[in-house]
């Protein structure tokens, strides 16, 4: 069996990572092409193009590298075709993904399947329609997504998340780690995520460490960690450099894909509390039974014209699978670091209302049921 498949980012490619170990486990000589990070290319891919080339958000912020993406999108549609797999997956990434998808659908009749449904309840409800014009398959990440597709015209299977069978850290773990970095057990500690691209990062960091000096006055123990992604591991080195307190930064370059994801586990199960960049990593800290306040603001054009289209009142993840409103969320012209502040003091005063969000959130994902990447890969050969 042959596999085209394509990330863009590295939540896709976490993605990407389990449901070619779940194909593997099912189907023994599968192989694979394709583009993807490094927990993809731990399962034997190799990529064709470095997957960071893909990892732009924001209508402003894609402009610049139009003509580029136009290229690779030509490119790896060609290669599709060219090689003829028994079916193409793309996870995530629309703008680049679904583009693939087209010229390929063009072309021949190689199935596709897309992992990730599009917020279609969150904003742009007709991206579901434009979507069934080339892709076959959707693997659903949230259990309420199916009806959405299917009424598209598109199969659909809810697979679950895999953040839901990552292995969580021990108490000797969390104890080791507090050792390492040089901070007592009774230390409060907080994580800031501050977001695994270049633009987040530029945007969010500032504010971000503005916040943090109200907090660190309020709680003068407070001992700080950046766990950074490794495509802008430099870029958040500098950014923090000028906080008020500097903070532990985990680079993961250098170190092998397990025990970069290792270390990030086991610094989100130490934690106390998390400020963290809107996304998938608000379903890494509830794994973890970490509160968060979560942020996010884009480019001034792009935040104005992803307001006009949002239909739901919360971007974050627990609040939405949840269906609650315990994260406190600061997003576009919200996301100041005086509200940022107030919102990190609110939360580590109460935590709980959240914890208990996260929990059923994490039921609902899937928690103790089978392994998410294989029940995808089950999902993927059922329809074939």
């Amino acid at each position: 069996m042959r596999v085209f498949i394509i990330a863009g980012e590295p939540s896709g490619d976490k993605l990407g990572g389990a449901l070619m170990a779940g194909l593997k486990t099912l189907v023994p000589d599968v192989s694979f092409d394709g583009v993807g990070g490094p927990e993809m290319q731990a399962q034997g891919l190799a990529s064709r193009f470095d997957m960071s080339e893909l990892s732009i958000m924001g209508i402003m912020e894609v402009l610049p590298k139009y003509r580029h993406l136009k290229r690779r999108i030509a490119q790896t549609a060609q290669a599709v075709i060219d090689t003829a797999p028994d079916v193409m997956i793309t996870i995530d990434s629309p703008d680049f993904s679904l583009r693939v998808a087209r010229l390929v659908k063009a072309s021949s009749t190689i199935r596709t399947v897309h992992y990730v449904a599009p917020t279609v309840w969150a904003w742009r409800p007709k991206r579901a329609d434009h979507m069934a014009e080339v892709i076959d398959h959707v693997l659903a990440l949230f259990p309420f997504e199916p009806p959405y597709m299917q009424a598209a015209g598109m199969d659909c299977d809810f697979v679950g998340h895999p953040v839901v069978s990552e292995p969580q850290p021990s108490l000797q773990d969390v104890a080791q780690f507090r050792v390492q970095y040089g901070m007592e057990q009774a230390d409060p500690l907080l994580l800031v995520l501050p977001g695994s691209r270049k633009g987040e990062v530029s945007r969010l960091a500032p504010r971000l460490g503005a916040a943090l000096a109200p907090v660190l006055a309020a709680h003068p123990g407070l001992r700080v960690v950046v766990p950074a992604a490794a495509p802008v591991a430099e870029m958040v080195i500098a950014a923090v450099a000028d906080w008020p307190l500097v903070p532990k930064v985990l680079d993961p370059r250098g170190l092998d894909v397990e025990t970069a994801a290792r270390a990030k586990r086991v610094a989100f199960a130490a934690a106390d509390a998390a400020l963290a960049a809107s996304g998938t990593v608000a379903l890494e800290l509830a794994a973890a039974d970490t509160p968060m306040v979560s942020i996010y603001d884009m480019n001034w054009l792009s935040r104005r014209i992803v307001q006009r289209m949002m239909q739901i009142d919360t971007t974050n993840l627990i609040n939405i699978v949840s269906d609650s409103r315990t994260v406190p969320e600061f997003i576009g012209a919200q996301c100041r670091s005086d509200l940022i502040a107030q919102g990190m003091l609110d939360l580590l005063q109460d935590p709980e209302p959240q914890r208990d969000a996260m929990r059923t959130t994490m039921d609902l994902l899937g928690r103790n049921g089978e392994n998410p990447g294989l029940r995808a890969a089950r999902a993927v050969l059922a329809r074939l």
